[in-house]
């Protein structure tokens, strides 16, 4: 995979969810996934394979009398992606001014709270004593 993951617009993770359910998929399993989900015409959801094609963020298996479709990228690698670019593109980079505006304006259950904490001292305890 190359290492600049493909910009993937709201629309198409619409697909990409889909093909991360289950892959390989026909064009027309994927129209009909959408079709409880959107109000596209099979048209709509043809261009936005054919893109996701084009932005080497899906495959197409042509070796069948009908094309399969399936996802370059895992769902965390693209999150992770596009949760970087948020992360530039509103707070300069910042992480601690994303977490610090999230949990502040964000109501959190006592189990939630745990659970970033359990995350925050596990990193804390990797960058401590980093794996050699």
């Amino acid at each position: 995979m190359s290492t600049s993951m493909p910009s993937i617009s709201e629309a198409e993770w619409r697909v990409m969810n889909v093909l991360w359910e289950k892959s390989p998929q026909t064009a027309n399993e994927i129209i009909s996934s959408l079709q409880g989900q959107t109000d596209w015409n099979p048209k709509t959801v043809r261009t936005l394979l054919n893109r996701l094609v084009q932005k080497n963020a899906v495959g197409v298996n042509q070796n069948q009398r009908v094309y399969t479709f399936y996802p370059l990228y895992s769902q965390n690698e693209c999150q992770h992606a596009e949760a970087q670019s948020f992360l530039q593109r509103i707070y300069s980079g910042a992480l601690k001014s994303m977490l610090v505006q999230f949990i502040q304006k964000e109501s959190l259950s006592d189990e939630e709270i745990q659970e970033l904490r359990s995350i925050l001292d596990a990193k804390q305890a990797s960058t401590e004593h980093p794996k050699k």
